[in-house]
């Protein structure tokens, strides 16, 4: 009995002893004394480790700052630097052949990062068509290491994005995932078996690698003490990383969030912000909040595959009814930017000028007038138009298409408001302008999964809105939204454009190895999308972040907000004067 007694006694006592440990990793206690821990909140938990399988924003944040790629871009000049690779890419016109050179970097596990593992992860992503990545390296021929630390490779055929997507792909170690990739191999579905590959300890060439995953509670990381950019100047920045871990909490709701980080219990809250919590949090003496703009298009997209949105005319007369600034001040707040392409005008180099502003500027009445001329003069009639023979916006009925038939009702499809309420408003308001000029729409907002089946598989909508949180600094995503090649079930031309002049264009752009050159392509291209509207940009909504001022600071500021590499390497603790002596 003493025994048994003895042995629950100690069983009691590991157990408030394990406790006690973890409220000071969480920040929970009275111990939570590490100066220099970093604490950053998340909205939801990672859901894989796994590199292949991670397509949800959480695990892609965590396993950003343990994978590295061969080329980053520069905070301020968004231009491409090298981060793995020792110097910019050396090309060869003659057999369409880059040539890159590695740092000396290290694994987390101490061993050398070498042209074969680079070598290796291209051969691996090209051999199970790894889906996100096999788009970016099917047309690299082949892939050689030259020596340990020279690769070079070889296209099939010139394409511009090698340089701005391809190359910043991430490097795995070929030690880890050489076994793995093998054994998928070896089964009846190995795509399959790769994905679900339980990865539990990453090894990576980055900042940081995971110590422990408590799931539903936290995720905690430590310095690789390997890490090859440490105390590297890399785009006139010396690189730490300066604090010791990293731990993730997880935060149900942003209300906990938001709270915690004003209570001091978490550094930074890296998930965006809705305008609602701003000024609470500029009247919280110990929060700084962050304004960054966006790559980003959220926007009012059309099924023109057949009538009455086939019309370009209809598309277009859309575009003079719908009041952008209106939705920007009124549905965000102000914190949002009006678009008037596909390409934010945030990505300056690439964005175009002198496009239609359809309506910008115009009064409620003036935007009617524009529309109704419009339709008009395209063949389409009212019994009691929106325009009276005084020239006064009255309450139209039903319009008429040219073929003599009232228009059918149709449904603006948008995400539930859960999801999204800016777009679900959005959905709400425009119904309303469309009915101005007699067009029978009505918001319907549906569950996100069942909205994209019906859009992107399907095909069974008139109208939506979508949006892209996060678009690539490389505009090749205009010829995958609009090329005809991509109408498809499954495709990303999901409004069905067909334009073969486009599809030219996008198909030289996509060649173009001149930088000059493919701007004056991807500029004709933003120019007949424009024009032909089978999408109309709305909004690109302001990044809002914030973050606790107590402990850290030093946070690097760039497009898309300060969630990234830079800040993770650059963060540096207040209470540290050799931190704090470190020059900016």
């Amino acid at each position: 009995m003493m025994i048994l007694l003895a042995k629950r006694r100690k069983e009691t006592f590991n157990h408030l002893i394990f406790v006690y440990m973890l409220f000071l990793i969480l920040g929970c206690g009275p111990g939570n004394s590490d100066e220099n821990m970093l604490r950053i909140g998340l909205m939801e938990e990672p859901r894989t480790t796994n590199i292949w399988l991670a397509s949800d924003t959480n695990s892609r944040k965590v396993l950003s700052l343990i994978y590295q790629p061969l080329y980053t871009y520069d905070p301020d000049t968004l231009e491409l630097v090298p981060w793995l690779a020792a110097a910019m890419p050396q090309f060869d016109p003659e057999t369409i052949s880059y040539t890159v050179a590695l740092r000396h970097a290290k694994w987390s596990d101490g061993t050398p990062v070498t042209a074969d593992d680079v070598v290796f992860t291209v051969d691996l992503i090209r051999r199970f068509k790894v889906p996100r990545y096999f788009s970016q390296w099917q047309f690299v021929e082949k892939t050689v290491a030259v020596d340990d630390t020279t690769v070079r490779f070889f296209l099939s055929e010139p394409r511009a994005i090698f340089l701005t997507k391809t190359l910043v792909n991430y490097i795995v170690p070929k030690s880890q995932w050489a076994p793995i990739a093998q054994q998928a191999e070896n089964t009846k579905k190995p795509l399959v078996a790769l994905l679900n590959a339980k990865i539990s300890s990453p090894m990576g060439s980055g900042p940081y690698v995971i110590e422990q995953w408590r799931q539903g509670a936290f995720l905690h990381l430590i310095n690789n003490p390997h890490f090859f950019g440490k105390n590297l100047v890399i785009s006139n920045r010396r690189l730490g990383p300066y604090a010791d871990s990293i731990l993730f909490k997880i935060y149900s709701t942003a209300d906990v969030a938001i709270l915690a980080l004003k209570r001091n219990a978490v550094d930074y809250f890296w998930w965006p912000i809705q305008p609602g919590y701003i000024d609470g949090l500029r009247g919280n003496e110990n929060t700084k909040v962050y304004l960054s703009d966006r790559s980003a298009l959220y926007y009012m997209g059309f099924n023109v595959r057949h009538a009455p949105f086939s019309d370009p005319a209809i598309r277009r007369a859309v575009s003079f009814l719908i009041d952008k600034e209106f939705i920007i001040e009124r549905v965000l707040q102000g914190f949002a930017a009006p678009m008037d392409s596909i390409v934010p005008s945030e990505n300056t180099f690439w964005h175009a000028d002198g496009l239609p502003r359809y309506g910008r500027g115009m009064t409620r009445s003036d935007r009617i007038k524009a529309a109704y001329r419009l339709l008009s003069e395209g063949g389409y009639t009212w019994d009691r138009p929106p325009v009276n023979d005084a020239g006064s916006v009255v309450s139209p009925s039903r319009i008429i298409l040219p073929d003599g038939q009232p228009m059918a009702d149709f449904a603006i499809l948008t995400p539930p408001a859960d999801y999204d309420p800016a777009r679900a408003t959005c959905g709400v308001i425009i119904q309303e302008w469309l009915k101005d000029l007699g067009l029978p729409a009505s918001a319907r907002p549906m569950s996100f999964g069942a909205l994209l089946q019906r859009i992107k598989d399907r095909h069974d909508f008139e109208t939506f809105i979508l949006g892209y949180g996060q678009l690539s600094l490389d505009p090749d995503y205009l010829r995958n939204f609009f090329h005809s090649a991509n109408d498809r079930p499954g495709g990303w031309n999901m409004s069905g454009y067909r334009n073969p002049v486009f599809d030219r264009l996008a198909d030289e752009s996509g060649k173009a190895m001149d930088p000059s050159r493919r701007r004056y392509l991807v500029n004709d291209m933003q120019r007949i999308i424009m024009a032909d509207v089978p999408y109309i940009p709305l909004y690109n909504p302001v990044a809002i972040e914030a973050v606790n001022t107590n402990r850290f600071a030093h946070w690097e500021q760039m497009i898309d907000g300060i969630g990234n590499i830079w800040s993770i390497c650059r963060v540096r603790p207040q209470t540290r004067q050799a931190a704090r002596d470190i020059d900016n």
